[in-house]
């Protein structure tokens, strides 16, 4: 009965890794956006913070739907349609996909190119839109246009013209009072009416938007806008006042209540909308470029409240520090969202002096309560020595379906007081890539060896009740290996316990290495619970090693649990108190 367990623990997991293989292939739901410049995506040349609503949208989704932004800068219902724009839109959309419309600012303009009239050619290109998208099985979604920073009255021809004002410039402008003026005029109208008329969801973006411009007053709404002062950005030497045009955080807020209407109009996007206090993007659709920049954001010792920060996908040639003061912070990326760099111990800092395995870190947790999600963190060095992936020294850390790639010294639990939390990962390295003081469970984790080597090499002080614990894990390795030890005593009081673990044929018969250290074998704890595959060998096994005949004292629950009752397997990333 036992081994028939072991075998279904396996082919379970080899289920869950089947189809996380496939997650690629599951079908996904595109949002098309049409519209003008205020939804349109942006150049970042010279450090330009000017963005888009629909530019920092896919920040708000899960990766169950994808963002499909076809606003320029510029166009009308009407451009868009000639210039052939919407032809390329229609042609992608299929059955089930949305398109999100939004036309007027551009509208009101009064060259024939671009100019429509509310309630006739406005309305019969927005009817065009819809009927289209529905013709292809698509689902159309019409918005009118934000609201203008418009505080004078009678309307002002600069502000409903957009002009961009350099800061200082001559010509005096309006004085501003203290109540916001639509501009846009019976053009907001047109997308509710066409809406009513064929049965599509409407999205009043100018009310939400007017609520918050007014909401906010004319002081502090410019920091929406594009208000930059000179000498700051590269893009904009001289500065620049624009009330129409969004900012990167003017962007973002205003998306995240487009998201908010969005969600309690559509139930089925409603399911994929996620929220995040910062979101780190290459391509400038989010908050940062960088992670450390998210990072360096977050308020210190934010205490009873966790800071979410989403990594979309790309490789981020950086190195991460989580110091003390940034505690409670879930760190959650897309798929191939990767953390990665090069050092090395050898490779020497700015002052000649050699990094040593601890300066060599892609990344470092140094702040308790740490969550990451679909993160990969990566050292490329390769075979130059020890050269970790991440160094982790905090307390009540958890990694969920997280990347650990490395050669020698990969991950690094270094907190002697840190107990850490490994559940559906991958970790793979060649000689002593799971190594250190801490307290660490692997739950249901992935083991490559690379190289012929040692798994683990811990250093678990004298008296701590737990090392290191692997629950239902795999351990493979490369074609070839065939000489791998579960571990070799870094210290002499290490421990290592493999419970239920399918070994791969590359783990040695003896299982266990003393390191050429004959007296630890009176001190280490290494043992097994029902290993199985190739590799367990309950009977051929080093003889300072342990057969476990039961799981006392090592139920999953029970290895963390310390002075304050944290139980990361029950209760996920969820905050506990903390004891002082």
């Amino acid at each position: 009965m036992k081994i028939q367990g072991n075998k279904m623990i396996w082919l379970l997991a080899a289920a869950f890794i089947l189809l996380s293989a496939f997650r690629a292939d599951k079908p996904v739901v595109t949002i098309f956006m049409i519209g003008d410049s205020t939804m349109a995506n942006k150049k970042m040349d010279g450090g330009n913070p000017e963005r888009g609503w629909g530019m920092v949208l896919p920040g708000f989704f899960s990766e169950d739907v994808r963002i499909d932004n076809h606003a320029v800068n510029g166009r009308s219902s009407k451009s868009f349609i000639s210039e052939g724009r919407w032809e390329k839109v229609i042609s992608k959309v299929k059955k089930g996909d949305y398109v999100f419309i939004q036309f007027g600012h551009n509208d009101e303009k009064t060259d024939s190119t671009r100019h429509t009239d509310p309630g006739t050619t406005f309305d019969d290109n927005l009817r065009r839109f819809v009927n289209e998208t529905r013709a292809k099985g698509g689902i159309p979604v019409l918005f009118n246009s934000i609201v203008r920073r418009n505080f004078v009255q009678p309307k002002d021809a600069s502000i409903a013209e957009d002009i961009r004002r350099i800061p200082g410039a001559s010509k005096e402008q309006p004085k501003e009072g203290t109540v916001l003026f639509d501009t846009h005029g019976a053009y907001l109208d047109s997308p509710r009416n066409v809406a009513k008329e064929l049965g599509v969801t409407f999205i009043d973006l100018n009310k939400i938007t007017h609520d918050l411009v007014q909401g906010l007053g004319p002081v502090e709404s410019k920091k929406l806008f594009m208000f930059v002062e000179p000498n700051r950005v590269p893009a904009f030497p001289k500065g620049r006042e624009d009330n129409t045009h969004l900012n990167i955080y003017g962007a973002r807020t205003v998306a995240g209540l487009a998201v908010k209407a969005i969600g309690k109009e559509i139930p089925e996007l409603a399911k994929c909308i996620r929220h995040y206090d910062y979101v780190v993007a290459q391509d400038g659709s989010g908050d940062f470029f960088t992670i450390q920049e998210a990072i360096d954001a977050v308020p210190d010792f934010r205490k009873d409240v966790r800071t979410t920060i989403l990594v979309r996908k790309g490789i981020y040639k950086e190195k991460v520090v989580i110091p003390e003061s940034k505690i409670n912070i879930s760190l959650i990326g897309q798929e191939g969202a990767v953390i990665s760099y090069d050092d090395y111990a050898n490779k020497k800092n700015v002052f000649g002096e050699t990094k040593g395995t601890s300066g060599s870190s892609t990344c470092y947790i140094y702040a308790p309560d740490f969550y990451a999600e679909n993160i990969t963190f990566e050292n490329t060095a390769g075979p130059v020595g020890q050269a970790v992936a991440c160094f982790v020294s905090a307390d009540r850390i958890f990694f969920k379906n997280c990347r650990f790639l490395g050669f020698q010294d990969t991950l690094y639990t270094y907190g002697k007081n840190s107990r850490q939390y490994y559940e559906d990962c991958y970790i793979e390295g060649s000689v002593d890539f799971i190594f250190g003081w801490s307290t660490a469970v692997f739950n249901r984790c992935h083991i490559h060896s690379k190289r012929d080597g040692y798994v683990t090499a811990p250093s678990t002080d004298a008296g701590k009740k737990y090392g290191y614990v692997f629950y239902d894990c795999t351990l493979t390795a490369d074609d070839g290996v065939k000489g791998v030890y579960l571990s070799r005593p870094w210290r002499p009081y290490a421990q290592a316990v493999f419970i239920r673990c399918n070994l791969g044929k590359h783990i040695q018969p003896a299982g266990w290495h003393n390191w050429g250290k004959k007296d630890a074998e009176k001190t280490v704890f290494y043992a097994e619970y029902e290993s199985f595959g190739e590799g367990a060998n309950p009977k051929g096994r080093a003889t300072f090693s342990h057969q476990l005949k039961n799981l006392k004292g090592y139920q999953i629950e029970e290895t963390l649990v310390g002075e304050d009752g944290w139980n990361p397997v029950k209760n996920g990333n969820a905050l506990v108190k903390v004891v002082r």
